[in-house]
Formats: C-alpha cells, structure tokens, sequence
C-alpha cells in the first residue's frame, strides 16, 4: 500500500498536503528497518549535482521525510546508527512532489572487537577535549595535553576495565590567562589535586557500535559516577603495521558536582566558565608491548 502511494504521488503535479512554492518541488521518501517497519530518526542529506548538502534532516515517528528543494538532479543518503548506509539519485521538477520507491536498511557488519589482554592508550593519537559556556554567551574550548591510561579487554567486551589518568595541570584553552585561572584554587586546584582519574569496569553494549561505559570520575577530591556515551569505531593499522582500536565518546559534567559551590562563586564575581561543560574524546589504542 505504501508503495502504490507513493508512485502514485510521484505523477501528481500536486497531492492534498500543502502547496509548493513557485519554482519549487518536493521530495519525499519512506525509510523502513530490516523487518518493514518504518525507522524513526534515520539520518538524510540530500545533495545537489555539485556535492553541495541543500537539506539535513531526520525521519518522523512515521520514518517520513520530506523536503522542498529547486528543480533539478540530488543524490539523497540514508545513514542510522548500526545499519549501513543507502544512497539513491533522483530528479526533482518544478511543482511536482517526487517520492523515491521505499528504503530499506540493512544491519551492517558489527565491527570487530579487540583482542582480549591489556591495550595502551596512545597519547599521540587521542584527544580529550571539552566545551563549556564564557559568561553565558560564547563556547570555549579547550583540551588536556597530557594524560594516560589503559584498556584491559576480557573475553567478552562486558567484562573489560578502564583506568585513565590525566593531568590536570595541562588543560589548554589558548589563552594564557585563563588558563592560570583555571589552574587555580578557584577551578581545578592543580596544587592540591595534580590528576583527575576515570576507572570503569562496566561496558554495556547499546546495539551497533553504541557502547555506554560507565564508571567513577575522581576530580577536585570528590567522586561521581559518570558514563560515557561510546561509539566504537574498529580496528586498523598504523603506518608503523602496528594493531589500533579507536573509539569515540562523550558525556556531560556539571561543575558543581566537583568545584566549588556556584552561587558563592557568583558572590566572588568569578563567573567566567558555565556550570555544564561538555567532554568530548577521541581515543586510539595499540596493544601493550610484549603482549
């Protein structure tokens, strides 16, 4: 029935939704999961003949999406997580809503998992980075430049370990200044707490590539459990032939569960950094040498 619907739709100048804008048309297509039910929040970028992306969207509840754009030729991708990408071409006519044949998604191939044993993280090639509020208005971003940790992986992902260390001291946001400022008493405290640590035992598989990693943050003396919002990206091979696994996560932190209290810093005048700050890390480790 969807797909008589739809075709049907494709050879009427107009159907009973809205009407187009002059010089303008529509297209409209239908994603469905691998059991024919439609995908709610399914990624679409519908670009034009140049490579330009002209539109950005998601799938309704309905796994609809619909967009009007000017005449002419778009290739239109189909990504959501775990499942592999679709691309489709069609041509787009002046006061015409084209709907493209329905879209099926296919699960993609799940990633292969590490090799059990202890993994380094490697400096060189991960980032930990963080994005918090100046005075309410603008984003800062910064990021730590020294830290380490390692990776235990067990037999089954579930039962792996994580302890990374970061030094405190080398947070970097490219302005001198501010940096001290955030060095001192009234932040970070370098003097008295040198390192913030995360240790999780706790991997739990969200489907896909999806992870949540979940564990303790120990920062400014006072623990809180944290968990990271994890996407596992694969295996692969240096340029050196060595083995990598990379991964990207994230969370957000409340500076209030760790700092100083916000209203008596408000008191003080010191209300450079927002109370949320957003953690975002990019991570590649290699197996432990002699492993």
């Amino acid at each position: 029935m969807p797909l008589a619907l739809l075709r049907r739709f494709r050879n009427s100048p107009r159907h009973s939704g809205a009407p187009l804008p002059d010089g303008a048309g529509a297209l409209d297509c239908l994603v469905l999961d691998p059991v024919q039910l439609p995908m709610h929040r399914a990624e679409i970028s519908v670009r034009d003949a140049s490579g330009r992306e002209v539109v950005h969207g998601q799938t309704d509840p309905h796994g609809r999406f619909a967009a009007t754009v000017p005449p002419g030729e778009y290739g239109l991708t189909v990504t959501a997580e775990g499942f592999q990408p679709v691309r489709r071409t069609v041509a787009c006519t002046e006061q015409t809503r084209t709907a493209l044949d329905p879209i099926g998604m296919e699960t993609a191939p799940t990633p292969a998992m590490p090799a059990p044993g202890p993994w380094r993280i490697d400096p060189d090639h991960t980032a930990v980075r963080f994005i918090a509020r100046h005075i309410g208005l603008a984003e800062i971003h910064g990021r730590f430049n020294r830290f380490q940790g390692t990776l235990w992986v067990g037999e089954r992902m579930e039962h792996s370990h994580l302890d990374v260390l970061i030094d405190t001291a080398s947070i970097d946001t490219g302005v001198a200044l501010r940096d001290d400022h955030l060095r001192s008493a009234d932040f970070l405290n370098v003097a008295a707490y040198p390192h913030m640590r995360f240790t999780s035992d706790r991997f739990v598989h969200k489907g896909g590539s999806r992870w949540s990693v979940e564990g303790v943050l120990n920062l400014h003396g006072v623990s809180r459990s944290v968990s990271l919002d994890t996407r596992y990206l694969g295996i692969g091979t240096g340029i050196a032939g060595e083995t990598r696994a990379a991964c990207s996560a994230g969370t957000e932190l409340h500076r209030e569960d760790f700092t100083l209290n916000w209203r008596s810093m408000l008191q003080r005048g010191i209300v450079m950094i927002g109370t949320t700050i957003r953690v975002e890390l990019d991570i590649q480790a290699v197996p432990e040498r002699g492993e």
